[in-house]
């Protein structure tokens, strides 16, 4: 049977290949851990669960909510005037997406025609280039590097292409690079923004995963950016609802009126209960998410200090659930990762995955307690690579 030629652009994604790897590999051990998919590894707070246990006793419950339901909305306008000092209003600049790849992947249908330029973070969460091939856009990759303090260089992009450009992705707190933009960068990306009449997404689905007291800026918060761009976010990460599928889309009226008229033909809203527990937990969340940034804290502590023990010196990430490590040279990232699972059973995920400047780097996710994450550090030490490797370069760490 033909397949359309965009499905050309789409390829079984990374995760399946490192879990049919393991596959064949899994009688080299005993005990594997995983820490390459970056799902939470806890449940929602209890007061979540027990709110949509109660809610889906509700006779009513089960019935189509179309646009979603006003409570949520005014919910997701509570969270962002007390946590980020934003007024949203909850008729016009909010609207609901079936968690946030849901947003990111559709956006570049209704802002994009085909042939028009999207800018890309590189190395970035992979639903972005997924949504440029539904629009049969252009990616244009926008290289993230240390020297840049792994934000985009804006003046680096050519004239031509900034004329072309009809979106720009950000995603800071970022998935692979755990980095955080200033507000002077965001006032950057407005005039950037306003100079070429390119629409601003700035996927912010990690900006409750903080530590050392460093919160990230909201884009919404910078003037001017309500006139550029929208913020998109999920309960995924912040209060552990990943599969509750809920998160919004808020900002520029307009961007968020069209792509409320887009979803109207795709889907008939999210169950009740899960948007009742929503409002709930944005509401009354903040204790939950300052327990989380503990946790997760201590789950980086462990695995940096750790990795830095046995040779391999990473950053300690200011913000979100990954650490993002270079590797040894003479190693691809996907060799590399390879060798960890056949040495030591401890997987991670290859920079390559998420962007060509991905290449040279291993994401490693926090999603296991703290004393799983030491033992993947026994793992490796035990597992003799790293005591190779560091004979064949005797004098290096491994470090950014």
């Amino acid at each position: 049977m033909k397949k359309a030629k965009r499905m050309n652009a789409f390829s079984a994604s990374i995760f399946a290949e490192l879990a049919a790897y393991r596959q064949q590999r899994r009688h080299l051990h005993d005990e594997w851990i995983d820490l390459s998919v970056g799902s939470p590894d806890l449940p929602p707070a209890p007061f979540v669960r027990e709110a949509i246990a109660r809610y889906a006793k509700e006779p009513n419950a089960y019935g189509y909510t179309l646009k979603g339901i006003r409570e949520f909305q005014e919910a997701v306008a509570h969270y962002y005037r007390t946590a980020h000092g934003v007024a949203l209003d909850p008729e016009t600049d909010i609207t609901y997406v079936i968690g946030s790849q849901d947003g990111l992947v559709h956006l570049p249908m209704v802002f994009a025609d085909p042939g028009d330029i999207i800018l890309l973070p590189d190395p970035g969460y992979p639903a972005y280039a997924a949504g440029v091939a539904m629009a049969e856009a252009e990616p244009y990759f926008l290289p993230l590097r240390k020297e840049n303090g792994f934000l985009p260089d804006l003046a680096a992009i050519p004239e031509d292409v900034a004329k072309r450009a009809a979106i720009l992705f950000l995603n800071f707190p970022g998935n692979p690079v755990p980095t955080l933009a200033p507000e002077s960068f965001y006032r950057d990306v407005v005039a950037f923004a306003k100079r070429y009449d390119i629409l601003v997404v700035s996927d912010f689905a990690y900006g409750e995963l903080y530590y050392d007291g460093n919160k990230p800026v909201s884009f919404l918060s910078v003037p001017g950016a309500k006139d550029v761009g929208v913020e998109i976010n999920s309960l995924s990460k912040s209060y552990n609802m990943a599969g509750c599928r809920i998160g919004y889309l808020c900002g520029n009226a307009d961007v968020v009126r069209a792509f409320a008229e887009f979803k109207s033909n795709l889907d008939y809203g999210i169950f009740w209960p899960i948007q009742k527990a929503a409002a709930d937990v944005l509401r009354h969340g903040a204790d939950f998410c300052a327990e989380s940034r503990t946790m997760y804290q201590a789950r980086r502590d462990a695995l940096v200090a750790g990795l830095t023990d046995i040779g391999w010196a990473v950053d300690r990430p200011p913000a979100g659930m990954f650490v993002w490590a270079k590797i040894p040279d003479g190693w691809t990232s996907l060799s590399f990762t390879k060798a960890l699972i056949d040495q030591a059973g401890v997987v991670v995920t290859p920079g390559h995955a998420f962007g060509p400047s991905g290449e040279g780097y291993v994401r490693i996710a926090l999603v296991q307690p703290e004393a799983v994450l030491r033992r993947a550090v026994e793992k490796l030490n035990e597992s003799g690579l790293f005591k190779q490797l560091t004979a064949d370069q005797p004098s290096r760490r491994w470090t950014r």
